[in-house]
């Protein structure tokens, strides 16, 4: 929201279709990372993946380092957990929930995600939901949980270990929405892209270092970790980024149920897999929870989520950054 827009009262464009949009990308990240995940362990294609993003967006970390030393020490602690965390560690501990646990406990979880970052987004930001949210979001996370697994009411959780483990990166997961918006008042999309890519890697190597995970890729796969790192990874993060400065962040963490949305599709269509009819059901109900809430944001003068008017020039009232050096 821009200055013009606090002070005549205007409401910005919401923009949940561009959230969709980069999850979407994200769901197409398994044409890439499966071929990878087949000779090389998780964690070090995550690695590898962030060295490439760092040297794409290596122009900019410095001026993005400036820009978060200038910041608020709030913005500053969110970028470090956006980096550290939702990057870097979420994925370290939803990996380890796998082998710890049955692989249905991190999957069931992990749809406590959109919970979170709702509860989130009412302590940080401010948000008030209206009743009427509930229309969308009560059916998009039954439809996940339906598409989620083939029978949806013989689950059960195995392991309290592996349980937590998956709350612990679920939680990581819905911070990385809410902090995103957040550090948004002070940072551009293009710094807060650069430096969740570098600080998650500063992550990863060390979380690498203690593993022993091998950093090595065969040849012939470079082009394909290439591909994953410029359009699931940079190009989605920058759309992502670019539309939460204007999303409230309780109606972006429900658009990126896109991302299991696309992943579905293309593991059905490109990847061999198969959908049970209550899957298949599961995806109709969360595509038409996610479009409708989408055009409902964009046209309704009484939005579902609706976050404190001008709360980017709050957020730099009560935490101003230092000036320019």
């Amino acid at each position: 929201m821009t200055g013009s827009d606090v002070a005549t009262g205007e409401r910005a464009p919401d923009r949940t279709w561009l959230i969709a949009l980069a999850a979407s990308l994200w769901g197409f990240s398994s044409l890439l990372r499966e071929p990878l995940s087949k000779v090389m362990p998780p964690l070090s294609v995550v690695l590898l993946e962030h060295v490439v993003l760092v040297l794409l967006v290596s122009p900019w970390v410095v001026p993005a380092v400036r820009a978060v030393l200038r910041a608020s020490r709030r913005t500053q602690v969110g970028v470090l957990v956006i980096g550290a965390g939702s990057s870097a560690l979420a994925t370290t501990l939803f990996t380890a929930a796998f082998r710890l646990g049955d692989p249905v406990t991190p999957q069931v979880l992990q749809k406590l995600q959109p919970v979170i970052a709702v509860l989130l987004a009412a302590a940080l930001l401010g948000e008030r939901l209206a009743p009427r949210f509930a229309v969308f979001a009560v059916p998009a996370l039954a439809g996940a949980w339906l598409l989620s697994f083939p029978d949806p009411f013989a689950v059960e959780v195995r392991s309290l270990l592996a349980a937590g483990l998956a709350v612990g990166a679920a939680a990581l997961w819905a911070a990385g929405t809410v902090l995103g918006r957040m550090v948004s008042a002070e940072l551009s999309f293009l710094h807060v892209t650069t430096l969740r890519f570098t600080v998650g890697l500063a992550a990863l190597v060390v979380v690498a270092a203690v593993d022993g995970a091998p950093v090595s890729v065969p040849l012939e796969l470079v082009p394909r970790l290439v591909l994953l790192a410029l359009v699931p990874g940079l190009l989605a993060l920058v759309l992502y980024y670019i539309g939460l400065r204007t999303t409230a962040a309780a109606r972006a963490t429900f658009a990126e149920l896109a991302f299991p949305l696309t992943a579905a599709a293309v593991g059905v269509g490109l990847l061999g897999g198969r959908l049970d009819p209550s899957q298949w059901l599961g995806f109709a109900v969360v595509l038409v929870s996610v479009v409708a809430l989408a055009l409902h944001e964009r046209s309704s003068s009484r939005p579902a989520v609706r976050a404190p008017a001008g709360w980017q020039a709050g957020l730099r009232e009560r935490h101003p950054a230092p000036a320019d050096r």
